[in-house]
């Protein structure tokens, strides 16, 4: 199980890096780069996978943190299907809004949670 655990973090995390990839190269000009949408939505779904997998174990989960992580995750998904689906919406700072709610993503993930080995 652990395996499985790990394959699907790695998945996730290279998920959000294409997006974050997809965004600052976009960035030049105001488009969604190809696979952002597609990206988002496999960060979505290996982060469900994530929580399903931790909470068969023995890891605890903290429910706030991925509840506000859900709630930034679904936003970034949505704003990439809706720059997917009209791209004339899609502008810097339509760009930039993505990029903050990436790095709230990211914080979050890094910065909420408990200290290890202190």
């Amino acid at each position: 199980m652990d395996l499985v655990y790990k394959i699907f973090l790695i998945l996730h995390l290279l998920s959000w890096a294409m997006i974050l990839g997809g965004v600052v190269v976009s960035l030049k000009e105001p488009r969604l780069a190809k696979g952002t949408m597609h990206a988002a939505l496999t960060a979505f779904v290996t982060g469900i996978v994530l929580v399903g997998l931790a909470e068969m174990g023995d890891g605890k989960v903290n429910h706030m943190k991925i509840g506000i992580k859900t709630l930034v995750t679904i936003a970034v998904v949505v704003m990439t299907i809706l720059g997917e689906k009209k791209p004339e919406r899609v502008t810097k700072g339509y760009l930039l809004g993505l990029l903050a709610l990436i790095v709230v993503n990211v914080s979050l993930a890094i910065g909420w949670g408990e200290k290890h080995g202190a």
